[in-house]
């Protein structure tokens, strides 16, 4: 389905990042990964989805904090692969925190990497979509895109944010063949939620148990975590002719989280 289409994606060494670039790298598409880790286990990783998928794969460890950076590894994937056709903006972080404690360099962190980083991955694909009239923009957000939780002013804040960027850009780019939607999870059992457990602990005066059961899903009516897999293949599906007319959504894959 994706033969001859390359694709960037953001914080991709592991968890949806990583299913999202194996979904495409199994239509057929390069891929450059993104993120930070152990080297041997990302080489592993990028090695594997060549001799996978018989498709190319690179690897950039940009930093998503930095726009420079951001342009720089875009600039990189179009020289290497020609075109980047497919951006996945997945990159994010978490901090838990009462607002009046929240430290302002979390803040910071999580607005430059969670919300600026698509707008700085956006700019740059943005021109070469339009000149070959093809392209899909996929942005991670959350269920927190749509409702609040408390102690993650940054990161409701930033997601809700990547809301409307998606919307915003979507109608910019909407007589040009170019989509762009968000896909908005519930808890998906990644290593973003699991780091974010002993911070809930703490804030919650919870146990470990009682933070998954009683604070992660106990938001989700169907009980049970998302996995990267199924967020994988609606992205995939959103790169397919069938979705070339869905643009500016904001897709939830919450278990009902906000149906309410």
């Amino acid at each position: 389905m994706l033969k001859g289409k390359s694709a960037v994606i953001t914080g991709s060494t592991s968890g949806i990042g990583l299913a999202i670039a194996k979904a495409l790298a199994g239509a057929g598409a390069n891929v450059m990964i993104n993120g930070f880790g152990d080297a041997a286990a990302i080489e592993a990783e990028r090695a594997g989805l060549e001799t996978d998928f018989g498709v190319r794969a690179l690897y950039s460890a940009a930093d998503m904090s930095k726009g420079d950076a951001i342009a720089a590894m875009i600039a990189e994937a179009e020289a290497a692969f020609g075109a980047v056709d497919i951006l996945v903006n997945n990159a994010g972080i978490q901090f838990v925190s009462p607002v009046e404690d929240f430290p302002p360099e979390k803040w910071d962190a999580i607005i430059a990497i969670n919300l600026s980083a698509a707008f700085h991955a956006m700019r740059a694909v943005v021109p070469g979509m339009k000149a070959r009239k093809w392209g899909r923009i996929i942005n991670t957000a959350s269920a927190h895109s749509k409702v609040a939780s408390p102690f993650k002013s940054a990161y409701v804040a930033a997601k809700h944010g990547i809301d409307g960027l998606t919307k915003t850009v979507a109608l910019e780019v909407a007589t040009h063949g170019i989509t762009a939607n968000s896909i908005s999870p519930g808890y998906v059992w990644t290593p973003l939620v699991e780091k974010q457990i002993p911070d809930t602990m703490a804030a919650r005066g919870l146990t470990r148990e009682q933070v998954i059961n009683d604070v992660l899903l106990t938001a989700q009516p169907t009980k049970e975590f998302v996995t990267v897999e199924q967020v994988a293949a609606l992205a995939l599906f959103l790169c397919s002719d069938a979705a070339a007319q869905m643009t500016g959504t904001n897709l939830s894959m919450d278990g009902g989280w906000t149906a309410g």
